[in-house]
């Protein structure tokens, strides 16, 4: 199958050659047809799919007819993260050059002015996180009731981040006779349940089981000692022995401080490092991303939240400092590697505290993963309070 057979517009498809792109990827084959004909699509799929063009590709068919009215988006696409809504975006102008529309991005850390006078022009395709959105729309300077399709992305991690109330609102300030575009990686209750509220008979297309991790991936758990300056030593000594074979590689800390504190001392040890926390503000984070995606750094240490969704192709190695509390997060995180076609290596950092969360993710995975040099019954813990390292 090719893109020809989906149904889209020819000016779509000549957007999607000049990208490089000849065939559609499961879920793009699966998501499209229905889309076009207007149908409601629940699309399981992870990061990493091919999923985004998946709605950005009809919506450009479907949006060739038509105009948008000031203050009166005509379809709303709602993201979790700053980086994800400005990642559509860009989808939006690579595979929309052939077409004159009006695109809004409303994200935190980007000024309302520049965002009212984009809206007050008339957006056809408005972008935003939840919590910006409401903000314009209380301050009056947002209509919804010309929605007429309306994506939501990244369902799960909206729900990690409290969301949900808000895309309820969202959903109720939207004509009924929209067309609703929902994607998710997983499929926990509460997502479910939204379904059931918001969307009207929907095509349910699934790609690759939740908990699948890709076989292109070589994974390892590596035995540490418990104390910080152990596991960075640990890390340390992984990064040196994989050098001849890493390119670049994402390191994931559970929280932002220990972003913060392996950020600092890998800059003190001499590793072109960056880092990803959610408190840095909108142009620092797209910066640092641009660097890492360039090849100018060549580690980049993210917590779960900052990461999610980011779209960076070619990553040779994924080390898990922290042993992920969600076992869910084992598999998004560890998915940034192995990417098309491509394969990669993943090393997790475990301490004796770690056994109950590994357990948890071998039974998700459905496999055992092995160990890099001997599991945790030979760890030896680094003695009394050591100056940390």
């Amino acid at each position: 199958m090719t893109f020809t057979d989906l149904g889209l517009s020819p000016k779509v498809l000549s957007a999607v050659t000049d990208a490089g792109y000849a065939k559609p990827t499961p879920i793009q084959a699966g998501a499209i047809p229905h889309a076009l004909l207007g149908k409601d699509v629940l699309g399981i799929a992870q990061t990493g799919t091919g999923k985004t063009a998946s709605f950005v590709l009809p919506m450009l068919t479907r949006l060739e007819k038509g105009r948008a009215r000031a203050r009166m988006p005509r379809t709303l696409i709602l993201e979790p993260t700053r980086e994800l809504a400005a990642q559509v975006e860009e989808n939006f102008i690579k595979y929309g050059k052939n077409h004159k529309l009006n695109i809004a991005l409303l994200i935190g850390g980007v000024s309302f002015d520049e965002q009212d006078k984009k809206l007050e022009r008339g957006a056809d395709v408005l972008i935003a996180t939840p919590g910006r959105l409401l903000d314009h729309r209380e301050r009056g300077k947002l209509l919804l009731n010309g929605v007429e399709i309306l994506v939501i992305d990244e369902a799960d991690r909206m729900l990690d981040m409290g969301f949900i109330p808000d895309i309820e609102r969202i959903c109720e300030m939207i004509p009924f006779t929209r067309q609703t575009l929902f994607f998710s990686a997983t499929m926990p209750p509460e997502i479910t349940k939204l379904t059931e509220k918001f969307l009207h008979a929907p095509v349910r297309v699934e790609v690759s089981k939740a908990a699948s991790t890709a076989t292109s991936i070589t994974q390892r758990l590596v035995k540490s000692g418990s104390k910080p300056w152990d596991k960075r030593e640990t890390l340390r000594n992984l990064i040196k022995a994989e050098d001849s074979d890493l390119k670049n590689a994402i390191i994931f800390c559970n929280r932002k401080v220990e972003v913060s504190e392996l950020f600092r001392s890998l800059l003190k040890h001499d590793f072109d490092a960056g880092a990803l926390h959610g408190d840095m503000d909108q142009r620092a984070r797209m910066q640092m991303l641009a660097n890492f995606r360039d090849g100018k750094l060549r580690y980049l240490v993210a917590s779960d939240v900052a990461a999610r969704g980011l779209d960076i192709p070619d990553v040779s190695h994924v080390f898990n400092y922290d042993v992920p509390i969600h076992a869910e997060d084992y598999v998004h995180r560890i998915g940034r590697t192995g990417r098309a076609g491509r394969s990669g290596k993943s090393f997790t950092i475990a301490t004796k505290s770690d056994t109950k969360y590994i357990d948890a993710i071998e039974r998700l995975i459905g496999t055992k993963i092995e160990w890099h040099d001997g599991d945790l019954s030979t760890v030896t813990e680094s003695e009394g309070d050591d100056a940390p390292r």
